[in-house]
């Protein structure tokens, strides 16, 4: 077990040192990225933690991983990996968010990456204000959970840096896109590449920019 100093714990407003303390059994994180991209799917991560990984995150400054660099969130992500007792990616595609919509294509995510972990947790802690229906485990929403639960923290930037390795291997098919740099989200060139070449077989025809018709289309 790893010591955390008592002046670190009280400046800690990470919900596992002070609501979620001493909960008996396993708790897993669970977070989405890419809800709001044009391109590409859903993509969820569910991470456990063993409480010794706690202290030892909270050191190493994690937070939301909207708030990283792209290099400094790689790190944490092969770290929080290598810490952890389990964790999963589950995603929804470009074609089951068209059918369902986005929000019920997040959830499935999110069911997902919960259902291929391995190990059991005993409460999911679900970032957001939504639960994820037909999930047979104990659930609790949070809104803003990225930044006040540090499994949820977690769970963010192991999803963010899998779907960018995803959406970087995609934009050597689609370069018209500018996708390196957007990461499917509606840039400015990123939109001025849908007007130009209409949108891509993975781009999400149900969202408005996407839906272009271009004037020699049929």
């Amino acid at each position: 077990m790893v010591e955390t100093s008592p002046t670190l714990l009280e400046q800690s407003n990470w919900l596992e040192f002070s609501t979620l303390l001493g909960i008996p059994g396993l708790v897993a994180g669970v977070d989405e990225v890419g809800r709001g991209a044009l391109f590409g799917p859903v993509v969820a991560a569910a991470v456990i933690l063993p409480d010794h990984a706690l202290p030892i995150l909270m050191a190493a400054k994690i937070k939301d991983s909207k708030k990283l660099s792209s290099s400094r969130r790689t790190q944490l992500a092969q770290q929080i990996c290598g810490l952890a007792i389990d964790w999963k990616i589950g995603f929804a595609s470009t074609a089951e968010i068209d059918k369902i919509n986005i929000l019920q294509a997040t959830l499935l995510a999110m069911k997902r990456a919960v259902l291929k972990l391995k190990v059991q947790p005993v409460l999911c802690l679900v970032d957001g204000n939504q639960l994820v229906k037909d999930l047979l485990l104990p659930q609790q929403t949070i809104v803003k959970g990225d930044e006040r639960s540090l499994v949820i923290a977690s769970a963010s930037i192991v999803a963010k840096v899998w779907r960018d390795d995803l959406v970087m291997r995609l934009a050597l098919k689609y370069p018209m896109y500018n996708l390196e740099r957007n990461k499917g989200y509606g840039s400015q060139r990123h939109l001025l590449a849908l007007q130009q070449y209409g949108p891509s077989p993975l781009h999400r025809q149900s969202f408005r920019p996407c839906q272009i018709k271009l004037p020699n289309a049929e």
